[in-house]
């Protein structure tokens, strides 16, 4: 079954394993999260677990989400997500959930909003080639032809320059390093979407071979 845990990215570091290889990380704050809501087939038409992350004061939260957690006899909470596919047994409102959840050597898989990186291009944007950079040539970075003309339009689709970043992103498989339960941290390998502070979902690899 699914299990999963919300957190903060905190940076990225590297670490050596026992054979000596350097291991680049993420290192993952996951402060003991708190069962808000267990969802059933019966009461909601799905299964699943809502969890809440990280305390904010009670002025930033409505009455609707003072009276959602007072059932769950915690504070209001600055990030709140569902985690579906799990083992219903194994969790009960007010419950907290830590990142002891996970072991060493665990896949996850890991999501999050990506950096903002404003408007771009094509060439950074959608990965296109430029055309040559010789002085007559006329067409350096570019989007490209248009489409046939016919039309009279632009059909949709087309990759065109616009915004770029700022969405939700999922990296599957990545491996858990480390767990130290002590500071409520996980080391992952590899990189995670998002900058550093970022809020963070990560759940048991659904794909993991």
């Amino acid at each position: 079954m699914t299990k999963g845990i919300l957190g903060r990215k905190i940076g990225m570091t590297q670490v050596f394993a026992e054979n000596g290889d350097l291991i680049p990380v993420t290192v993952v704050e996951a402060a003991p999260n708190v069962v808000l809501q267990v969802k059933s087939v019966e009461t909601d038409g799905y299964e699943a677990v809502q969890l809440g992350f990280e305390d904010k004061r009670e002025k930033l939260s409505n009455k609707p989400e003072k009276g959602h957690v007072s059932k769950a006899n915690t504070a209001p909470k600055r990030f709140v997500k569902e985690i579906n596919g799990v083992d219903l047994a194994g969790y009960e409102v007010g419950q907290e959930v830590k990142v002891d959840i996970f072991a060493e050597g665990e896949m996850v898989d890991v999501t999050g909003i990506s950096k903002g990186k404003g408007f771009q291009g094509v060439i950074k944007r959608h990965g296109q080639s430029r055309g040559p950079m010789a002085h007559g040539s006329r067409y350096h970075r570019r989007p490209g032809s248009m489409g046939p003309v016919a039309p009279n339009r632009v059909f949709k689709g087309k990759l065109l320059p616009g915004r770029m970043g700022g969405d939700q992103i999922t990296v599957q498989n990545l491996q858990i390093v480390k767990v130290d339960a002590e500071r409520n941290l996980l080391l992952i390998k590899g990189n995670v979407p998002g900058a550093k502070k970022a809020l963070l979902k990560i759940k048991g690899a659904v794909k993991a071979k």
